[in-house]
């Protein structure tokens, strides 16, 4: 705590960065100085206004990885009482802490554990604490990494962040506030926080920016880190030029969320930089990482020496990317669940009898099994039994699909995901109900 300036962070600007009209709202509270500040400062804005009924939840993951962990998890629970609310956690658990990036590692985990803390609790808004500086470390490390306009946007205002179709909205209230206003304001507030060693190790490429290169940056030009969060709003607003014109060229190459190979071509021929832009766009609308200017160039090479009807398949970002029947698709990364959906007693549908499933199951005998081959089903009435195989072809499914899950009852063959249920096994009156494979994204 350093600084000695005067706070220039006001509890209602605060929240006013993040506007937000729910009755009920998170904030990811860590215990250390800046989501300490966010607490502070949202809970006075909100106690300003008196017809104010906005219902606070405090969220805090416990990663496990300090000897510390255990007196954060009780401080943030115990600053949650102080400030009157409601408070809940996540226990993390990293079995092998030398596999991979582990920060990579824990920073995807943690936003997991507060999207489902989010739909666990009906909030559709959660609050974060990075700040300017945040920022400008963000956009260095992205500049270190070779990043393009996408990357050195760094991290938005706000942002959606879905889990099982559910989206949260991401907010980060603080962003243009520098680390010296929050520690003036965490002084002239007299608030307490915790301290993590591991933001003293220079091992890691942030804090060797932030205790390292930031510094020296700034005797340079004093304002290198709003300097720094502006060149990244700069190129958060090219971002929005660059999506919008990869949507004007994938006017006809776009076929729903595959690209049309031969288009792409041609316009990979005619404008390479604009081709590579529509790629970056497409995978962005998946999810999925950008890649290497060598990947990219290597997929280029393939697309351009494939032999029509010819099919190829990527693996990138844990995902598979075929090109199959002249169309460049995702594979989809889902789970998901047999349910059973009543069907309403007016419905001329057909539905399986609803006491014989429900017996199934207090018996134990319902369950899903994966594919193995030669499994037969007649999904239509006067039609015979037919292999999963020829059902998959009839429907044109795609081959990375057909390892559908199978849904077994007393042992039979009752339903297949994406293809249908049991036909003999299906009745029209009485109490019924449908199988349906509910995905998870």
């Amino acid at each position: 705590m350093a600084s000695s300036r005067k706070s220039k962070l006001s509890p209602k600007a605060t929240l006013q960065a993040a506007p937000i009209a729910a009755k009920r709202i998170g904030l990811a509270l860590s215990g250390g100085l800046d989501s300490v500040v966010l607490l502070d400062a949202v809970c006075k804005a909100v106690q300003i206004n008196p017809n104010n009924s906005t219902e606070i939840w405090v969220f805090h993951i416990h990663h496990g990885l300090q000897k510390s962990a255990d007196q954060w998890l009780e401080f943030c629970e115990k600053l949650a009482k102080k400030y009157r609310v409601h408070f809940d956690f996540r226990l993390l658990h990293f079995a092998d802490q030398s596999q991979g990036n582990i920060e990579a590692r824990a920073r995807a985990e943690r936003y997991d554990a507060l999207t489902e803390l989010c739909i666990e609790h009906g909030i559709e808004d959660l609050l974060l604490a990075h700040h300017q500086n945040d920022q400008a470390e963000t956009v260095l490390l992205q500049l270190l990494r070779g990043s393009g306009v996408a990357g050195l946007s760094a991290m938005p205002r706000h942002r959606a962040n879905a889990k099982d179709a559910d989206a949260i909205t991401l907010w980060r209230p603080l962003l243009n506030q520098s680390k010296a206003e929050l520690e003036a304001y965490a002084k002239e507030h007299k608030l307490k926080w915790v301290e993590d060693p591991s933001n003293q190790n220079t091992r890691y490429r942030r804090n060797a920016i932030r205790k390292d290169i930031i510094p020296r940056l700034e005797k340079i030009q004093p304002a290198a880190i709003a300097n720094l969060a502006r060149s990244a709003d700069l190129l958060a607003q090219s971002q929005v030029l660059l999506d919008r014109l990869a949507r004007q060229d994938g006017k006809q190459i776009f076929q729903a969320q595959h690209l049309k190979l031969a288009p792409l071509l041609l316009l990979a021929k005619e404008d390479k930089a604009a081709a590579n832009n529509l790629m970056r766009y497409w995978l962005k609308l998946n999810d999925l990482s950008m890649p290497s200017q060598e990947r990219l160039e290597s997929w280029w090479k393939d697309l351009m020496a494939v032999k029509t009807d010819s099919n190829l398949v990527w693996q990138h970002d844990e995902v598979s990317i075929y090109l199959w029947r002249s169309l460049l698709q995702v594979a989809n990364r889902k789970v998901g669940q047999w349910v059973f959906r009543d069907v309403p007693a007016r419905s001329k549908s057909l539905g399986l009898p609803a006491d014989w499933v429900k017996e199934a199951q207090k018996q134990g005998l319902i369950e899903e099994r994966p594919r193995q081959g030669a499994e037969k089903l007649q999904i239509k009435s006067n039609t015979p039994r037919k292999t999963l195989k020829n059902l998959f072809q009839e429907s044109d499914t795609p081959p990375w699909e057909r390892q559908a899950p199978l849904l077994y009852i007393h042992d039979e063959l009752i339903a297949v995901a994406g293809v249908g249920a049991s036909y003999p096994h299906l009745v029209s009156t009485g109490k019924r109900v449908l199988p349906i494979w509910s995905e998870k994204l």
